[in-house]
């Protein structure tokens, strides 16, 4: 081989940094441009600005031991303070474009599951002694030690499972598909639209979106899905002036009456550290951290690796950059909520819509997270944008991530079959976690029935033992006498 062709045949080197921000985040190194972080960090903070109606809505609608409710207004305020600053801290400190914000069905679980055993503010003290729990879990390097023995065909399957959860959850925030109601009447556990036909405006603004994100992408545009949602969004405001239509949902896109709102930060800091103790016995709260952290641990694990991938971030092992920060900063987000009262936040896998978009450094959480910032004033303004909007952007983002099911080898079954349960899993129980422990259990069985056990990192076993008692939490609870 000549000289010349030794020369061409090296991966070209990184483009030299435009000026200290781009060095900073690395920008240019990672193959993108200021104009594609901008836009990833707008379809970003569209794509999840949902939970700032949501997640006042879930904790809002519960009423805590002392039949305490939690008020609306100052759970805005919480929720955006939280998402903005942990948002800017995950870009400033780990250099991903992931935004963080309330965990959907965490918050669930702390609305109807703990807050009626104790008071609120004692509620809002296990989700801190949670995130406390997953900082030292990161700090002794058993975090981040976990998600290197994952072997990569796995790591490539809960991409593609979160592709397809996202997905899923576009089509049914859109009112695309619903769940058929009485479920003992029929087989058939979901259906498309309302009553098994497409009806309604804002399902026509969902189809047309769909439409033409995929179009967009098809012909390369760039910004294709800040593009799509920024049009729906206007169409949607038109056809809802022309029709007034009561079945939008969360968001009705509608100009509002005011644009700025002042924020009430009355419940930041309302929380207590070891109340829940005295409240319910010592097994109960155990149980109830125990499943908030894995719950949490794993699903931010599935979101990294996922994001991560579809970045093109993951060096050869597979491995995260500065992972170690990012698992950090998002063990002191679920601090910061349960200290502010607005829930456990988490990473967002809506953060996907971003990377869609290019986004590839923290650059884009700057944008995200002020918006977020900005919505502490104009939530009134940045919450217009119905999920009909902007859920085209999760199926588009779907199918991206779907395409990394190429890299695993189906023809290996010891590979093929956990990546397979892992990805079917997810979006059919709707939870990251329960598809990547699924997985585990399969590799780690699969590989102990052919003879191969010792071969299984000790931190795989030690994950799925503790999966096995995730998944029969319930008989354990009830033998333990907590039910």
């Amino acid at each position: 081989m000549s000289e010349s062709q030794k020369v061409a045949d090296r991966p070209s080197a990184a483009p030299p940094a435009a000026n200290s921000v781009d060095g900073f985040f690395k920008i240019s190194a990672r193959g993108s441009t200021f104009g594609r972080e901008i836009r990833g960090g707008f379809a970003t903070f569209f794509t999840m600005a949902y939970i700032l109606v949501l997640n006042p809505i879930i904790l809002g609608s519960a009423k805590d031991k002392f039949g305490h409710q939690l008020d609306a207004v100052q759970l805005t305020t919480a929720t955006a303070l939280v998402a903005a600053v942990m948002t800017v801290v995950m870009g400033l400190g780990g250099n991903l474009p992931l935004a963080l914000a309330a965990g959907l069905g965490l918050n669930a679980v702390v609305a109807f599951q703990i807050a009626p055993l104790m008071s609120w503010d004692d509620a809002m003290g296990l989700i801190v002694l949670e995130g406390l729990l997953i900082c030292v879990l990161v700090v002794t390097g058993l975090r981040e030690a976990v998600m290197h023995a994952i072997p990569q065909p796995l790591k490539q399957a809960i991409s593609v499972g979160i592709g397809l959860f996202i997905a899923f959850i576009g089509f049914v925030d859109a009112g695309f598909v619903t769940r058929i109601p009485d479920v003992a009447s029929t087989t058939v556990p979901v259906q498309l639209g309302g009553t098994g036909t497409l009806t309604g405006w804002p399902v026509l603004v969902f189809c047309l979106g769909v439409l033409l994100t995929i179009g967009l992408l098809a012909r390369k545009v760039k910004g294709a899905i800040l593009i799509s949602i920024v049009t729906m969004t206007i169409v949607a405001i038109v056809i809802n002036a022309a029709a007034d239509i009561k079945s939008w949902g969360l968001t009705t896109p509608k100009l509002p009456d005011d644009v700025v709102a002042s924020p009430d930060f009355g419940l930041l800091g309302h929380f207590s550290l070891f109340g829940a103790f005295g409240e319910t016995g010592a097994i109960t709260v155990v149980l109830l951290i125990f499943t908030l952290v894995l719950s949490d641990f794993f699903d931010t694990m599935g979101t990294v690796v996922g994001i991560s991938a579809e970045a093109g971030l993951l060096d050869e092992e597979g491995k995260v950059p500065n992972l170690g920060r990012v698992l950090l900063i998002d063990g002191a987000a679920a601090v910061a909520g349960g200290a502010a009262s607005a829930s456990s936040s988490t990473s967002y896998i809506e953060s996907a819509a971003g990377v869609g978009e290019g986004a590839r450094t923290g650059f884009a959480n700057l944008i995200t997270g002020g918006l977020f910032a900005l919505a502490l004033f104009l939530t009134p303004l940045l919450t217009i944008v119905p999920l009909q909007a902007a859920a085209p952007a999760l199926v588009a983002v779907g199918f991206l991530m779907m395409t990394q099911v190429k890299h695993i080898d189906w023809d290996r079954y010891e590979i093929a079959i956990p990546a397979f349960l892992t990805i079917a899993v997810m979006p059919f129980t709707y939870s990251i976690t329960n598809g990547i422990g699924a997985g585990f259990l399969a590799y780690v069985l699969i590989r102990t029935v052919l003879g191969k056990a010792k071969e299984i990192h000790w931190l795989l076993w030690a994950s799925s033992a503790l999966f096995l008692v995730y998944f029969a939490i319930d008989p354990i609870e009830q033998i333990l006498g907590v039910k």
